[in-house]
């Protein structure tokens, strides 16, 4: 695969972002910028051995606000867009937040867009089929089902909107502007640096603390999840593939669809921990099933994943392991 020349990753400080900028990095891209306002973190470890590396900067700015925008005038390459504030729970207890900063943020990309700013590449989330609820929904599901928000009034629907948002603003802004763009919707991509509002490092951070009894939510639902490297890989791969551009494609990995209950007890077992179960009911409005379709993904680039359900897991779990106590200020 070619490297890539100048790279702009926007949320470059965040989960994705930082793999994504390792794995740019080791395969030769010329210059990277990470922007990201530090909201959600801070420069860990991780983050400022990466800063070390020859071409790489991290500007710290606020992509909601405008004025921010006129210091990345420069010419690019690739952008990826992958600034946003995520998490169940910032969603859940200030909805309203999550609507304004990600919908001005994608609005201010969309303004600044020039022929310059190469290839854009917009993380979306399979959140946004989350309005076909209640059997309604195709399993795997496919890039053409139609989006729809469920309860409006329910604070989860509110990442889902500013996504569904966020993907037309760029989808007419691009093509208004020629730029050409892939939109990538994400379906649980887990891994290493993520933070602590996703199921992985929730469950690898309650085990360690040896939580009992030990609640789990929605034990029958069903996930496919999608470890970092592999999500990486694939982004990658659409950035270099000429007819991915103004494409929509599911990212995943549509190998292993597993039941929560079977996802802690890998958890379980990598921590050596054997407590009393207590069942919960699953969130209102969470799907019983996700699971992508990549055929779309597949057939532009030829990707399959790579590591197992299993073998991302034990790797997760020891990086939070060993980042216990500060691993709660990275995202």
């Amino acid at each position: 695969m070619t490297a890539a020349g100048r790279v702009l990753i926007l949320g470059g400080a965040g989960f994705i972002g930082y793999h994504l900028a390792c794995r740019l990095a080791d395969e030769g891209a010329r210059a990277i910028t990470l922007v990201d306002n530090l909201s959600r973190g801070r420069i860990d470890d991780d983050l400022s051995a990466l800063l070390e590396r020859p071409g790489l900067e991290l500007r710290r700015a606020d992509l909601t606000d405008p004025t921010a925008w006129t210091d990345l005038a420069a010419a690019w390459d690739q952008v990826y867009m992958l600034a946003a504030v995520v998490g169940v729970r910032n969603v859940v207890t200030d909805p309203s937040r999550v609507i304004d900063v990600n919908t001005r943020a994608v609005l201010n990309l969309v303004d600044w867009l020039t022929p310059q700013a190469g290839t854009v590449f917009f993380a979306s989330t399979s959140e946004a089929y989350a309005g076909a609820v209640n059997g309604t929904l195709p399993v795997p599901t496919p890039e053409d089902v139609p989006l729809s928000i469920g309860a409006i009034e329910n604070p989860r629907f509110a990442y889902a909107a500013s996504k569904i948002l966020g993907e037309a603003a760029v989808i007419h802004g691009a093509r208004a502007r020629r730029v050409p763009y892939i939109v990538g919707r994400f379906h649980n991509v887990y891994g290493p640096r993520m933070g602590f509002d996703h199921v992985v490092p929730e469950l690898s951070v309650r085990a360690l603390a040896r939580e009992d009894p030990f609640k789990v939510y929605g034990l029958e639902q069903r996930r496919a999840f999608c470890y970092v490297t592999d999500a990486v890989e694939a982004m990658t791969r659409l950035m270099a593939t000429p007819k991915a551009a103004g494409q929509i494609v599911n990212i995943g990995n549509d190998a292993e669809e597993v039941s929560i209950d079977r996802l802690v007890d890998i958890v379980l077992r990598l921590a050596e921990f054997a407590p009393a179960i207590e069942r919960r009911p699953a969130p209102a409005g969470s799907p019983s099933r996700r699971c992508p379709d990549i055929g779309r993904l597949r057939a532009l680039t030829g990707f399959a994943p790579k590591i197992d359900l299993a073998s991302g897991v034990r790797q997760t779990f020891a990086w939070y392991r060993d980042h216990s106590a500060a691993g709660r200020s990275a995202r």
